[in-house]
């Protein structure tokens, strides 16, 4: 059973360790929601959170995902020598998952890797702070097609469906927002991100699976497939989106949301 889902941006300037103020205070309102969402998982009772992560090992023909049973993490390459982060993996929901995709014929790689990657760390440093000796799941997006990635959402779904699980898709939307961003600007950037915040806030999830793949590539993301699993894991739940910020300080888009979960549709 899902009880807590959100989408978050991954940037780690927004870590107090490594952002200095100037930077921290224009990025304000994307800290300000992290801490909001971290109360919100607080609240949920949850135990194990699986992280949707575009930064961790990848495979253009497969999902992946890491089954070492102790995970770490730092900001070393950010120039934080300090912060260091140390969870358990949930071997078994891992296992759980596994077996539903085999049945679904759905292709998922298990990977041997202790060390993970900012996508999953940056928010896990603000929703573990809340509560301690959470249990993590590192997943990994692919190559394959939107529907492909809708469908692995839902065989996660159904291998889970007797578990407490918390869901964080992890992704920046478009990097490519002001003259200054990160992949150089187009104008297609902030129609991209329009459109996904305005998908999510009227739940057109259909109309998500089928963007424009021009639009999705010139856009120069990193969450949308995040968000195609998330979706595919809260299918027939009813949920509602709150939208708890976007901004773009540095040309790339911040989401940070969260998905209000009532009792399974029937």
């Amino acid at each position: 059973m899902i009880n807590f889902a959100s989408i978050c941006s991954h940037p780690p300037i927004i870590i107090p360790t490594i952002g200095n103020s100037a930077d921290l205070k224009k990025a304000s309102e994307t800290i300000e929601a992290m801490d909001s969402l971290a109360e919100k998982f607080k609240e949920s009772n949850t135990k194990t959170i699986l992280v949707i992560s575009p930064h961790g090992p990848l495979d253009f023909n497969q999902f992946t995902i890491i089954d070492s049973p102790i995970l770490l993490g730092h900001f070393y390459n950010f120039g934080d020598l300090k912060t260091e982060l140390i969870f358990k993996n949930d071997l078994e929901k891992i296992d759980l998952i596994e077996k539903s995709c085999l049945l679904k014929d759905i292709p998922l790689k298990k990977i041997k890797e202790k060390e993970l990657d900012h996508g999953t760390l940056v928010p896990l440093y603000f929703l573990s702070k809340k509560v301690p000796g959470v249990k993590i799941i590192p997943i990994g997006y692919s190559g394959l097609s939107n529907r492909e990635h809708f469908e692995f959402g839902k065989s996660i779904k159904k291998s889970l469906k007797n578990e407490r699980i918390a869901v964080i898709a992890s992704g920046d939307l478009s990097h490519r927002l002001t003259p200054n961003a990160p992949a150089g600007y187009s104008p297609k950037g902030k129609e991209f991100d329009q459109k996904i915040i305005g998908f999510l806030r009227k739940k057109k999830v259909k109309e998500i699976i089928n963007m424009d793949s021009k639009l999705i590539e010139e856009a120069g993301e990193c969450g949308y497939r995040s968000i195609l699993i998330l979706l595919g894991i809260l299918d027939n739940t009813d949920w509602e989106p709150e939208i708890l910020s976007y901004q773009a300080p540095f040309g790339v888009g911040y989401l940070t949301a969260n998905f209000k979960l009532n009792e399974l549709l029937h």
